[in-house]
């Protein structure tokens, strides 16, 4: 993995497997887009395995772990709501990080973080039996400074930050305000005990401002926007783009860049 001051880059296959569904011809291969991704740099693999099964699958999860065994530093992240599928998942390949997110199970895309206290008390126990299993726990949250310490006092090791408002705000006049409400959040985990990743329509627009901006960050997990980028660039090159965005970003934080 990148050293504790860099940001990793976890690519999300789900889309792969998306389009794989349509057919029953087994392409594109989600195992082939993976390993092309670490190929080229990428830090780790994401997979979001919804109940309905609309993308990624039983088989994929664990081919996937199967896979990353031979990649020793980089890490497996598996998302969902662990009041539904997830903990099986969890439970069988032990990946490096379980990402809790409170998705409904039709539910088109994660829109939302966890809130607490109101969360607490369903997550405290499921927290704790990922980590008796060896596993990290991230919570996917809003960027909402007031939660982060009760997202540490149930346990969680690391918060996903929800950055759709950030991405939706990219260019217009309110994207300074949303970057400043994103390092708060992401300085109130930190005071807190958290690590900090974030997730959700990032983009090579948009990635490097927020790289540079948002203290602490370990890692990025990118799916729709990196995978529509492969269909042009190829996986090699997208990554290569994405790494190259996000190595900016860390420049001009280095750098004392003001946004």
């Amino acid at each position: 993995m990148s050293s504790p001051c860099a940001t990793a880059l976890s690519v999300n296959v789900n889309k792969v497997a998306l389009v794989r569904n349509t057919r029953h011809l087994g392409i594109p291969s989600v195992l082939t887009a993976a390993r092309a991704c670490l190929r080229a740099g990428a830090h780790g693999i994401t997979v979001h395995p919804r109940p309905d099964g609309r993308h990624i699958r039983a088989q994929d999860v664990a081919e996937l772990a199967a896979l990353l065994r031979d990649w020793p530093r980089a890490e497996y992240n598996i998302e969902g709501n662990p009041t539904q599928n997830l903990m099986d998942f969890i439970r069988q390949v032990r990946p490096s990080q379980a990402t809790f997110v409170p998705d409904s199970e039709d539910q088109f895309t994660s829109d939302h973080g966890w809130s607490f206290p109101q969360d607490a008390e369903r997550l405290r126990p499921l927290i704790a039996e990922c980590h008796a299993l060896g596993v990290r726990v991230s919570l996917f949250m809003d960027p909402v400074a007031a939660q982060m310490a009760p997202a540490r006092a149930v346990g969680a090791d690391r918060v996903e930050l929800y950055t759709e408002p950030y991405a939706a705000a990219w260019g217009t006049p309110g994207q300074d305000a949303q970057l400043r409400r994103y390092a708060e959040a992401a300085h109130a985990a930190l005071q807190a005990g958290l690590g900090v990743n974030a997730g959700h329509d990032l983009n090579l627009d948009n990635l490097a401002a927020f790289v540079a901006s948002v203290p602490g960050l370990l890692e990025v997990s990118i799916g729709h926007a990196f995978v529509s980028d492969a269909l042009e660039l190829g996986y090699e090159r997208a990554v290569q783009a994405y790494l190259a965005c996000m190595d900016r970003g860390m420049a001009e934080r280095g750098a004392g860049v003001a946004r």
